[in-house]
């Protein structure tokens, strides 16, 4: 789309801020939580350390500070081997990197198209030193939906797609066909493509490119107002893209056009591997003020 074509106001309204969250009315949680039956929790996060695969820029380092132990030692009353009687101690750590790293969930302050963000914002208008007045990480509420699982791999019969390859609404709606499942308003719609075993199997590998959603998966997705996406992968979206003059045209579009939340790297192996198609999804995160994302690690209960 064209810088000087506009795509705003957005259909929440001209102040929005919550995108298609909009979409999760207390119905649609009440109903999200009927779908708990046993009670049995997927964890859907990756964990994260200074190794894992990133796009190119951006890094994670955690230091231990071990500091209080030789302080607290010499407390006054202190035992010798701590603070008071009882030498309490403790550490704790020092963390620098981006929060664009690992599993995680972008802000609609991440993508912008030009100088415009989500709702027409320009960069000029809300963007500080510290990050953005509009549109940060703190505007997302914790998140309560109906969770579907769409396990394009075992769609098409292989262990994972491959990078470049692109998933249709063929494939998505065949999917569903086969696990009886459908979407609608206020879904949380997760795609498992297998490319996500290679986090720890071969990290370069990973990070050099993926299979994802092509612009008519992305449209579908707008059309059934689905409250939030996300996939095995590290983006969203097909890495070589569908047009190579359009570098991840798929997540731009649904972040700044339709206000459309995005997650990466999800942990989708083990859903896919026991079939389960739908499920309770919930997702809270640090509200670290005007920041472009989060690192989360939602879960599916079922």
């Amino acid at each position: 789309m064209p810088d000087d074509t506009p795509w705003w106001p957005s259909r929440y309204g001209a102040d929005d801020e919550r995108g298609t969250l909009n979409e999760l009315t207390p119905a649609r949680i009440v109903a999200a939580a009927r779908l708990v039956r046993t009670g049995r929790v997927y964890d859907l996060g990756r964990t994260l350390h200074a190794d894992v695969p990133r796009f190119e820029g951006r890094f994670w380092r955690q230091t231990l500070v071990s500091s209080a132990h030789f302080i607290n030692a010499r407390r006054p009353g202190g035992s010798g081997g701590g603070w008071g009687a009882n030498r309490l101690n403790w550490i704790t750590e020092l963390v620098t990197g981006t929060l664009q790293i690992g599993t995680q969930l972008d802000a609609l302050n991440h993508l912008q198209i030009g100088d415009r963000f989500y709702n027409g914002w320009r960069a000029a208008d809300i963007v500080e030193e510290w990050g953005t007045r509009k549109l940060g990480i703190e505007t997302v509420p914790p998140v309560i939906a109906r969770g579907v699982v769409v396990d394009v791999a075992r769609r098409r019969g292989v262990p994972r797609l491959e990078a470049g390859d692109v998933i249709t609404v063929d494939d998505v709606e065949g999917a569903l066909r086969a696990q009886d499942t459908a979407v609608g308003p206020g879904d949380v719609v997760l795609f498992h493509t297998g490319w996500g075993a290679l986090w720890d199997e071969d990290p370069g590998r990973f990070a050099a490119g993926e299979p994802g959603a092509g612009m008519a998966v992305a449209e579908w997705l707008v059309e059934r107002r689905v409250a939030m996406t996300g996939a095995d992968t590290w983006s969203f979206g097909p890495v070589p893209g569908e047009d190579p003059d359009r570098p991840f045209l798929v997540p731009q579009t649904l972040n700044v056009v339709h206000g459309l939340f995005i997650m990466e790297n999800l942990a989708t192996e083990a859903l896919a591997a026991d079939r389960i198609s739908e499920f309770m999804f919930v997702l809270t995160h640090h509200k670290t003020r005007g920041s472009t994302a989060a690192i989360i690690a939602p879960a599916a209960v079922i």
